[in-house]
């Protein structure tokens, strides 16, 4: 899962950022509007964690352009304006959730939780696909009921595609969700292949009934045969 922290407080961005690595987010960060706008609308993100007063605009603005071009994206505001104006505008603009400074990380991370199972799992606390189970709070996977043990890239490889079962996902996509957004500044994908060829081999091995496919010249798809 992929994160992008939008906070003009150095100090709070960092903790933030570290925080989220510490349970298993890919965190980006972005300090200004400016660099906000470029992130959001050019890098696919599961949550945007975003600040309303940035030095060189507003965050309800960033809200107002997503919205406008059509870019389905979770959002939970983090903002000292703890008004009830600028809730109910982040709220009717688009975002999920709203959270005032100061606030404790583990709320944070409580929330973040929230939003992802309403906006990939419908609000259940697991994923099932065929007999496929991943546990996304505790990061488990079980066949049939049966541990499968894999490493922190395999397991982010598939619960990224699990969300996307039955869609064909570009390299470059799946790239930049599982490793960050500078990632795209790679000269190819091979890092991909290996950690995608012990993921099948170890779905394999527990009898998994799904199966990621390769589009040859494209990316990958994860289907149930």
């Amino acid at each position: 899962m992929k994160i992008l922290i939008v906070e003009d407080n150095d100090d709070l961005r960092e903790v933030i950022a570290r925080s989220l690595e510490k349970e298993r987010y890919v965190a980006e960060t972005a300090a200004t509007y400016a660099e906000a706008r470029t992130k959001a609308f050019v890098y696919e993100y599961d949550c945007i964690l975003l600040d309303i007063m940035l030095p060189d605009g507003s965050g309800l603005d960033l809200l107002r352009e997503l919205h406008k071009a059509g870019r389905r994206v979770n959002v939970i505001i983090l903002s000292a304006k703890d008004s009830i104006d600028d809730k109910v505008n982040g709220l009717e603009l688009g975002a999920d959730d709203y959270l005032p400074k100061p606030f404790h990380l583990a709320e944070l991370h409580a929330r973040i939780r929230s939003v992802l199972r309403r906006q990939t799992r419908g609000g259940e606390q697991t994923i099932r696909v065929a007999n496929v189970t991943i546990h996304p709070d505790t990061f488990r996977v079980e066949v049939d009921g049966a541990p499968v043990e894999l490493n922190r890239k395999e397991y982010d490889i598939l619960l990224y595609l699990v969300n996307r079962r039955g869609r064909l996902i570009e390299k470059q996509a799946l790239a930049e969700a599982v490793w960050g957004d500078d990632i795209d500044q790679a000269d190819n994908f091979d890092f991909i292949y290996a950690q995608m060829k012990n993921l099948r081999k170890r779905l394999k091995a527990a009898g998994a009934g799904i199966e990621i496919k390769t589009v040859y010249g494209f990316g990958y798809k994860l289907t149930e045969p």
